[in-house]
């Protein structure tokens, strides 16, 4: 689980640096960044779906993990697209930041181990 927290903080830094960059270059800097951040949390995620399930029921979870993950595209989408349209373009950025945040602490307090 410690491996998801930083790479979750990892992302809430990321997208606090998309929200406050002001050149190019900080953009692809933060790009490379981004990718340690999907590299470090996507196998473990997974790995962690297989740990908190029983066997038996594996299949069902990694169908319930990536519809859920497909299902919540949608509204996230959507109040991105809201928030840059009508607040601005950083507030995107920093509504991610917060909400990968959020999710460090909601692991912490809840106890979700592998």
């Amino acid at each position: 689980m410690r491996v998801i927290k930083i790479g979750w903080l990892i992302y809430a830094v990321t997208y606090l640096g998309f929200a406050l960059a002001k050149s190019p270059w900080h953009i692809w800097l933060l790009y490379g960044i981004y990718g340690v951040y999907y590299a470090t949390t996507e196998g473990v995620a997974k790995s962690l779906v297989a740990h908190l399930v029983e066997e038996r029921y594996r299949g069902s979870a990694f169908g319930l993990y990536n519809a859920s993950l497909g299902l919540l595209a949608l509204p996230a989408s959507t109040i991105g697209g809201f928030l840059w349209d009508k607040v601005n373009p950083s507030a995107t950025f920093y509504f991610g930041s917060a909400c990968a945040l959020l999710a460090v602490v909601l692991i912490t307090v809840f106890k979700i181990e592998e």
